[in-house]
């Protein structure tokens, strides 16, 4: 959810891309450890922080929200309803945080919410127009790069390796019924004109092992290369 909050945040002039915040890879929200898994670095800008989803720069987003404000940026994309491709297909389950704590939990997507591969492509391909009609606004300069690198030399690097450039993001998410977690990637490819939306969801595994197979898959697909 990290682009789509960012891109909405920026688009409506409530959080500079250009703000940097400071890591050190402890994040602790709520008694959940979430630590980050990117290389030491200097403070993060907006694009930066894309780059290597920094969970530490997106809690400090999320504590910049309004009470209700998490729901009204998410549901113009897709995410949190029925995307009609499939019938009897499950729908998001979404709870408005109450708290700071929630908010930040939920934006990382620790708590409050779960959604379906189905939906997540309905909101990349609503972000993918969004970047397309807009191209020159700052909200959609910082998400394109952001995810651009992303998939180039960031957390979703391996997505890349079938050359085909892609813009995208990895996200590692928690069991609900052990300690294995679920592997995510999402992308939207090629990068400079996309055609289509690819979403893996790997019941066990990390989103570094989802993207390596995005990139397996794009390597097949009959799609420009640079």
């Amino acid at each position: 959810m990290k682009p789509l909050v960012l891109y909405g945040l920026v688009n409506g002039g409530r959080w500079s891309p250009a703000r940097r915040v400071a890591c050190n890879r402890q994040l602790v929200v709520g008694g959940h450890r979430l630590a980050c898994t990117h290389p030491l670095a200097p403070p993060f800008d907006a694009r930066e922080a894309l780059t290597w989803s920094c969970n530490t720069y997106f809690a400090a987003v999320a504590r910049s929200l309004r009470p209700g404000e998490l729901g009204l940026l998410l549901r113009p994309t897709g995410l949190l309803g029925a995307t009609g491709l499939e019938p009897n297909e499950a729908v998001a389950e979404f709870r408005e945080p109450d708290s700071a704590d929630a908010e930040q939990l939920t934006l990382l997507g620790v708590a409050g919410v779960r959604v379906t591969p189905l939906e997540l492509a309905a909101a990349y391909r609503w972000l993918a127009m969004e970047l397309t009609a807009h191209p020159n606004s700052d909200a959609a300069h910082v998400v394109r790069e952001g995810l651009e690198d992303s998939a180039s030399f960031g957390m979703a690097g391996q997505s890349s390796l079938g050359g085909v450039a892609v813009m995208g993001k990895t996200g590692t998410a928690e069991g609900t019924r052990s300690n294995r977690t679920h592997g995510w990637f999402v992308g939207l490819a090629p990068a400079e004109k996309p055609k289509v939306v690819i979403v893996v969801f790997l019941p066990a595994g990390r989103g570094a092992d989802a993207a390596h197979l995005a990139g397996q898959i794009l390597a097949n697909a009959p799609l420009e290369r640079p």
